[in-house]
Parts: C-alpha cells; structure tokens; sequence
C-alpha cells in the first residue's frame, strides 16, 4: 500500500467488508470490469465461477466470472443468484451486474432476466425497488445516447454486430430490448439529465420511481457522464452496466488511483495466442499479426468437424506445429473468419455444434501450450475465453495493468502448470487496436 491510497481505503483493508462483488456474465466482461477498477485504485480479485470457498485474500472487489451469457435463461438466473448469494456471504457492500458494451443478449435474454432476478432478491434493502443499466464504454468507442447505443458512427444494429454468430443485435434502441426482457417499467435517464450532475440524476429516478419506473437506461456519450452518474449511485444496492460505469464507483468508497493496485509477478515463459472470434476487430487483429511475419495457424471449422469424424487429432497436429515455433516469439493459433464464413460453417454443422467444436479445440490448445512452457497466453472471444480458462483449470486471477480499454493482464495459479503462474490475457472479441497480439507482450516487458 503506498501514499496514494486513501486513509478510507486503508480503513476499508483492514478487515472489513468486501466494498463491491461484481457478476459478470462473461470471462472477458469480467476482466474487462476488473480492469476499470483496478485503473481506479481497487485492488481486485477474479473468481472463475462461483467460489466453494470463503474470499482468502486480501481485496476491495471480487468479479464472479460466470459464462452465463448464452445459457438458456433458467440457468443464467440460477448461476448469478448463486454468485449473488456468495458475495453477501462476503459482505459485499454493493453488487454489479457486469454485461458487454455491445448489450449482448437475444430477444429473452440473459440481461433483463437476470437484472429482475437479482433484484428481485434485494428488493428488501432501501432502494432495491430500482436499478439503471447502461453499456456506455467512451473508450471503447461505445456510447448511449437518447436510449439507443452507437458503436463508434454506428448504430449497434450497423456495426457489425447483427451478424453475431450467437447474440445479433438488430435493435440499437436499449429502452425497447430491455423492455422486451423485463416485467418492470424501463425508463430512460437522458444526456440532459445526466450533463447536470449527480443531484439531478437522483431526482430523475425519484421522478421515474413515482412513474412505476423500476430500470432505467442512462445515457453517457464520455467519461465525464459516467463520473457524473458514479456519486448518483452510492448506496444502490444494484448496478447493471458494462464496465464503463465502474470508472466512477470507487470513489463512492474513498478509493483513489494506485500503481500498487495493479502490480503482478515478473512475466516469464514462452508466448502464445489462441483466437476464436469471429469479430470484425479480432479478424483485423489476426490479419496484423500475419503481417508481422510471426507463426500463425488457421483452423477451419468444417475441416476440425470432418478431420474429428476421420478420426485425426487436431488439437495434437496443431501442437506440434506450435512446440518448435514457440521458443522464438509468440505464435498464434486462430478459428476465427468473416460474417459470410461464420454463416456457412453454421449452416452445414449448426450453430451450438459449430461453436462448441471452436471452443473445446482452442481449448484443449491452451492447455497443451501451457504444458509446454507457455505462461504468457492471449485469449480472444469471449465464449473461448471461457473455455480456456475452465480447461485450465483456473479459480482466480490477480488483474494487473492495462493493455488496451477493457483488457488488462491477469495473473493465475493454474491446475496445469501449479509450479509456475501464468500471465492471462482474455480480450473480448471486439476490443483492442488492430495490433493487439504483438502490442500485448510488449506492455508486459
């Protein structure tokens, strides 16, 4: 701890409760979420699941990585209330429902569901009757304005994500999607409001909780709209956000930026990529590093399908291409291809069978990396990020510093490689600069 933390944060530390427990309802979102916390002076831990266990470590927030995005509603519901539960247990102050800055999501689900379910389950404290939403991230380009979400120019539904293999998203208005979801009254705190400060934001909910208003959209077109909108927030017991909100909640808490919060191991090992989205930034990040010159191996979904039914052995075959590269510089391992390809490959195998075959092979090459002496591993896509770190057997990772907005370095203990740590990024598919996979191992240096 050094001079930069604030004397409330050196209260919070000593003891006491867990200022933040955060569900996430994917791997990358949960990093993502981390990442703007610790940016903002929290010292924070990520849990891979639900932990069995009581928290053994020192932190000011716990991020409950669930991959509950794509699971049929039921389950999503089940697992958040499962994470829901052990955090109270921890003593969490305030809970955050962490889901992507592109709302994600399918017309039943999982956001508004979930939000209802969890808010149903505090609806006893003061001001559980209400909660806000909104996926603004300005650094990543993803801004609410009027209700409707702009990625970049881009109307949600003209970005490129309504071709999503597995959540499209045709509709940029977040008032209608979330109304579509929701029992509750949706509602909508606009720009006007929000440019007026924290004072005005409180009456406006006062105003649409007198309206039968029980969820609100918020607009944020900057940061500065999020840090207006952090100080509105102290004591609901309910956040529901992307990561952008979080930039302005731990100073509700007396935090303050630190250098320490940050701090991980010295980096070691071998490096390796795995990719398994099909994003229009991770193609464009994949083609960069092909141009570097660096090792890069392609896997075709439908010659995996086809090559598994002959019997082959892809996951080995792609192993020992990787084993006599990699002690020159990181290499990379990619299933990842245009909207027109993805399409296809769903068409012939399905889209659960087509995406579950990515995920496990990827997978299964992680865990073959890292038993090969890879402790520096990028990760792109979120359902693969998922499975990599289940097939790594990870429970927890110490978030480090920033690589690019919303993806930042991990540290972990794996069950694969238990005498050394591993350093883990997981990047969501839209997220980064086109040269992300060669610009990641150099922030870690």
């Amino acid at each position: 701890m050094n001079n930069e933390h604030s004397a409330a944060h050196e209260e919070a530390s000593v003891g006491a409760r867990l200022l933040l427990g955060c569900i996430a309802d994917d791997f990358t979102g949960a990093t993502d979420l981390a990442n703007n916390l610790v940016r903002a002076g929290m010292r924070v831990v990520q849990a891979i699941g639900v932990p069995d266990q009581p928290l053994d470590t020192d932190a000011d927030a716990v991020v409950v990585a669930l991959k509950s995005r794509t699971l049929p509603v039921d389950e999503a519901i089940a697992q958040s209330l499962a994470a829901l539960r052990w955090l109270q247990a921890q003593g969490a102050q305030q809970i955050y429902f962490k889901y992507c800055s592109t709302f994600d999501s399918t017309a039943q689900g999982n956001i508004g569901p979930v939000a209802e379910a969890l808010m149903d389950a505090l609806a006893g404290l003061p001001g559980g009757d209400f909660t806000i939403a909104t996926p603004a991230f300005p650094d990543n380009q993803r801004t609410v304005f009027k209700g409707h979400l702009f990625v970049g120019d881009l109307l949600l539904n003209e970005s490129g994500m309504q071709n999503h293999p597995l959540t499209p998203m045709t509709d940029a208005n977040l008032v209608r999607v979330l109304q579509g979801q929701c029992r509750r009254k949706v509602g909508l705190i606009d720009y006007q409001v929000v440019a007026q400060g924290d004072a005005a934001i409180r009456q406006r909910i006062d105003q649409l909780r007198a309206q039968g208003v029980g969820l609100a959209v918020v607009d944020a077109i900057s940061n500065d709209d999020l840090l207006r909108l952090g100080p509105a927030l102290k004591g609901m017991p309910l956040v529901t956000a992307g990561s952008g909100v979080a930039i302005g909640l731990p100073a509700n808490f007396g935090m303050a930026p630190s250098r320490t919060a940050s701090a991980l191991p010295a980096a070691t090992g071998l490096q390796a990529v795995v990719s398994g989205s099909c994003s229009l930034a991770t193609n464009r990040q994949v083609q960069a590093f092909i141009r570097t010159g660096r090792p890069a191996l392609g896997l075709d979904p439908l010659q995996m399908a086809a090559r598994k039914t002959a019997g082959a052995d892809v996951v080995a075959e792609a192993l020992a291409w990787a084993e006599p590269l990699l002690g020159q510089g990181p290499v990379l391992i990619y299933s990842s291809a245009d909207a027109t390809a993805v399409k296809s490959v769903q068409g012939q195998l399905g889209v659960e069978v087509a995406g579950a075959l990515v995920e496990r092979t990827l997978a299964a090459i992680a865990r073959g990396l890292v038993e090969r002496g890879v402790r520096q591993l990028v990760v792109a896509g979120g359902e693969t990020s998922g499975a990599c770190v289940q097939a790594l057997a990870i429970r927890q990772m110490k978030i480090g510093p920033q690589i690019d907005p919303g993806v930042p370095w991990c540290h972990a203990q794996t069950g694969v490689a238990s005498q050394a740590g591993l350093h883990l990024a997981l990047k969501s598919g839209n997220f980064g600069s086109d040269d992300f996979f060669s610009k990641a191992f150099r922030e870690l240096i």
